[in-house]
């Protein structure tokens, strides 16, 4: 077998960002055949909605009473969007800032 880069059995252009710090830093200190495995279970034993990144379950609720007002009656939202906060006993509702 000749010595020469072995071809990886990660494929690094679905990485983001973090990963793909870890997957080098990985390497530096493993060795690339070594990190490979490694880094190949590591992202095999992750669970699912730290891999896949999980949507937020209040996210969806707002979203979902949202629509149903936008089905019932028609309200519109500019594509700047609203800023949602909590105040003391109540929700803050104002124009998103301007870039």
């Amino acid at each position: 077998m000749a010595r020469g880069k072995k071809a990886t059995t990660v494929e690094e252009s679905n990485l983001k960002k973090g990963e793909l710090r870890k997957l080098n830093a990985l390497r530096k200190s493993l060795g690339p055949e070594i990190a490979d495995r490694a880094f190949a279970e590591w992202m095999a034993a992750r669970p699912e909605d730290v891999a896949g990144g999980a949507p937020d379950r209040n996210a969806d609720l707002i979203a979902d009473a949202l629509m149903e007002l936008v089905e019932k009656s028609g309200i519109q939202f500019p594509r700047s969007g609203y800023l949602v906060r909590r105040g003391r006993g109540r929700v803050i509702v104002e124009p998103a800032p301007a870039d």
